[in-house]
């Protein structure tokens, strides 16, 4: 992998350190510069964990997590990474996506019985390094092989270009988050467009892949509602029904110390204007009553729109669960199941 990405940056400079805390050191907290400098090494530890929406108390669909990369290039105001990598910054892509696989086909092989959603979204953008790494080259045709498992790789760019040669015999999800175009605007910097994100799905949806979408999060501003509505209509517009393996809602969230961290590094963003109320995870969201009435809205968009298509919460509670759909939530395995079936 190191060479291919050395490869294909010929005319970008690299170094050869012995100790990654060296990078570290020498990038500081500086999360905008960490960005800028890729660190290629192996992975040490587990590769696969449990999603973090299955805290305690919060409705859960039994999603599976394979790290293979750690940051961004992109620079979302929102983006937990800001806290959660700040001792660890480096864009960092692992070069021993082997042992990865190793260990993912040992659970998968354990289990047999059981079906795996999973996605490789948590802490770096699933395809935002896939044009140097070729990472997809390897995890499609796995994933492609095992029945019991499906891959949704998640992301911001409109970097597909790997993915449309290869099969993945309806095992691989390719996943978008979307946000109204002014709520982009001030939330989503260095990301495709809404157009080039769906000029990227119409391309996977050609190739044989599933297509999944997430509102999350979502972000209350100036005429959020039609913003919402036209979204929903967009897609619908570009994704037929049937390729749409699900479709997510969530809501703006910050733990404390995220919270002090966006303040510090994108002041007066309208990200942190509206009112938030602690949540039972020790997180804080949008009040209660403003996050049912836009899930129960952009809900109404959806059933209208793409009625058949699996539309479920992300790390809400069951009581919000319940005020937006009228049922209580399905419990995960019942949930994940549901959605590794579509």
């Amino acid at each position: 992998m190191a060479r291919r990405c050395r490869g294909r940056l010929p005319d970008v400079p690299f170094t050869v350190v012995d100790d990654r805390r060296d990078v570290r050191a020498a990038l500081g907290d500086d999360f905008a510069a960490a960005k800028r400098r890729l660190l290629l090494a192996p992975h040490r530890g587990s590769f696969l964990g449990h999603c973090p929406a299955g805290t305690r108390g919060l409705a859960c669909c039994n999603y599976l997590v394979l790290n293979l990369a750690a940051n961004c290039p992109m620079d979302c105001g929102y983006c937990f990474l800001q806290e959660y990598l700040a001792e660890n910054a480096p864009l960092t892509a692992y070069v021993n996506p082997e042992a990865a696989l190793a260990e993912l086909a040992q659970v998968l092989d354990r289990h047999t019985d059981r079906r795996f959603r999973i996605g490789t979204g948590e802490l770096a953008d699933s395809l935002a390094l896939d044009p140097l790494t070729g990472l997809s080259g390897e995890l499609v045709p796995f994933f492609a092989a095992r029945p019991n498992a499906l891959l949704e790789l998640k992301t911001k760019t409109d970097a597909v270009e790997n993915l449309v040669g290869l099969d993945p015999k309806d095992r691989v999800v390719v996943s978008w988050s979307f946000a109204p175009a002014a709520a982009m605007a001030f939330a989503e910097r260095g990301t495709a467009s809404i157009a080039e994100r769906l000029g990227a799905a119409r391309r996977v949806v050609a190739a044989g892949y599933k297509v999944g979408v997430h509102f999350d999060p979502m972000i209350e501003h100036a005429d959020w509602e039609e913003g919402y509505r036209d979204l929903v209509a967009a897609v619908a517009d570009a994704v037929p029904a049937a390729r749409l393996a699900w479709i997510s809602m969530g809501a703006l969230r910050f733990s404390p110390g995220l919270r002090t961290k966006v303040r510090s590094r994108f002041p007066g963003t309208p990200l942190l204007a509206g009112e938030q109320v602690p949540s039972p995870d020790g997180k804080w969201r949008d009040f209660q009553p403003l996050r049912v009435d836009m899930y129960r809205r952009v809900r109404a968009f959806v059933e209208e729109a793409l009625p058949d298509v699996p539309l479920y919460l992300c790390m809400e509670t069951p009581e919000v669960w319940q005020r937006v759909f009228g049922t209580p939530p399905p419990g995960e395995q019942a949930l994940g199941a549901r959605l590794a079936a579509r």
